[in-house]
């Protein structure tokens, strides 16, 4: 019998290991937490991105450590996912800050609502309109 159960045991933990390790893909908007707890998405502040949260460059100094958390904010499920960039830089993500339907791909961690990304896609920069700057 306890054969038997150490084997169930066994199953479970390499069930729940496996789980962990499936690819995940979400699209959404990639910005920080501060900007979607306070519903600011295209007119967010880039300060947000470096210390936390708007007008924290006040207190911020050169140096500092970076305080903001990333989020993928998918509208599809109204809620937003934290983000771990693991082996990529912050700066290879630049591109893909404070823009929609950014593709982060990796494994997904229920527990604590994390994306770990091992890549992501960025749409495409607008393109530049007739009218952009004749006004």
């Amino acid at each position: 019998m306890k054969k038997i159960v150490m084997f169930v045991l066994g199953v479970m933990l390499a069930v729940a290991a496996s789980a962990g390790n499936e690819s995940f893909e979400k699209k959404g908007f990639l910005t920080t937490k501060w900007c979607v707890e306070n519903d600011m998405f295209k007119d967010c502040r880039l300060e947000t991105a470096v210390c936390g949260y708007e007008g924290c460059y006040e207190k911020w100094q050169f140096g500092d450590p970076i305080m903001e958390e990333m989020v993928l904010y998918v509208h599809d499920d109204g809620k937003y996912y934290r983000v771990d960039l693991g082996h990529l830089e912050r700066s290879e993500l630049d591109e893909a800050m404070n823009r929609n339907e950014v593709i982060l791909t990796g494994t997904y961690d229920a527990k604590h609502n994390v994306i770990h990304v091992k890549s992501f896609k960025a749409p495409p920069p607008p393109k530049k309109s007739f009218f952009k700057g004749c006004l």
